[in-house]
């Protein structure tokens, strides 16, 4: 019953940390979204760790303020940039393909794209176009919902969070099927679909190397922050273009255990002793403190034969092996 499912998304929302008025009133009014949602925040967790899995910051964060999102970055560093980037992208792309599959009410395929329609020279479109103009309007929604007032933090995560979308957008491909006689392609039937999630995982990577270094502008009327600018710039109120990640602070090396500022430290992850300037080696991980070096049996089943009839019998493999941890 409808009651029923109403009384489920109260249930649901009142036990997500974090969510603010907004958010609350969208969870209990489409509790299929709040699915999608958390599947979205899901894969942008998952990209971010892999994106950064080698370096001293691996996108675990320490904090006391948990949310939906997780736990976040308390200062405005380029990481959280990220963060929030591929947060709000995920969402997007969650929303935008659940809406394709017809898991969420209120949207579908995209219908601006009509089927069945010569659109160009022997095209036309068909299938299901991912709706990504209804993705980012959900996701603006209930991502940015988050950033209440005016505080130069807000406006550099309101930012990243369409740094986020704006690259899922033009990531978008079309893809297409011929149709004519044995294969020929006198028509081709195209719809537009989502990237793989990696794709914008790697071009968010490449943003957060280029970030820009910004600081707020105060309005003379309320003295809150208006807008942000280019930190350092020598022309006056120069403004970060859309597609630039910005942040407020130079990060720290994320060496050591700090509360204030998320990090975790090194001490006690795994890096390559053999490896010299990679982030993930022993020499930068550890941050000069130097390994622990852990030995262990790895033992698996090996040379398995089949005998007639009807068993697998297999040998047992095993190799000693070394493991390096930071002190």
């Amino acid at each position: 019953s409808t009651r029923g499912v109403a009384l489920g998304a109260n249930i649901i929302c009142d036990r997500i940390p974090g969510l603010d008025e907004r958010q609350k009133n969208i969870c209990q009014s489409r509790p299929d979204a709040i699915v999608a949602i958390r599947e979205g925040i899901r894969i942008g967790k998952n990209e971010c760790e892999f994106q950064f899995s080698n370096g001293r910051w691996n996108c675990t964060v320490i904090g006391k303020k948990r949310s939906l999102f997780g736990y976040e970055l308390p200062v405005g560093y380029k990481e959280a940039a990220y963060q929030y980037a591929i947060s709000s992208a995920g969402v997007t792309y969650a929303i935008t393909q659940a809406c394709s599959q017809g898991n969420v009410t209120n949207c579908s395929c995209d219908r601006s794209k009509k089927t069945g329609v010569l659109v160009g020279d022997g095209w036309m479109w068909g299938g299901c176009s991912a709706d990504i103009d209804y993705g980012i309007k959900f996701s603006k929604l209930f991502v940015d919902a988050r950033e209440k007032g005016r505080t130069a933090r807000s406006l550099m995560n309101l930012h990243n969070n369409n740094v986020g979308r704006n690259i899922l957008k033009n990531n978008i491909k079309t893809e297409c099927k011929c149709h004519g006689v044995s294969g020929s392609c006198s028509t081709k039937t195209c719809w537009r679909t989502l990237p793989q999630f990696r794709i914008v995982g790697n071009k968010l990577k490449e943003k957060f190397w280029k970030s820009k270094h910004v600081e707020p502008v105060r309005s003379r009327k309320t003295q809150l922050p208006a807008f942000l600018q280019m930190r350092g710039s020598s022309t006056q109120f120069e403004k970060p273009r859309k597609m630039d990640m910005v942040f407020l602070h130079k990060s720290p090396n994320f060496c050591e255990n700090n509360s204030k500022e998320g990090s975790l430290g090194t001490t006690g992850r795994v890096c390559n002793r053999t490896a010299v300037d990679t982030s993930d080696s022993c020499n930068l991980l550890c941050c000069g403190r130097g390994y622990n070096t852990h030995q262990y049996t790895k033992t698996w089943q090996c040379n398995c034969k089949f005998h007639w009839c009807c068993y697998v019998r297999c040998k047992e493999c095993s190799e000693r092996r070394e493991e390096f941890t930071c002190k």
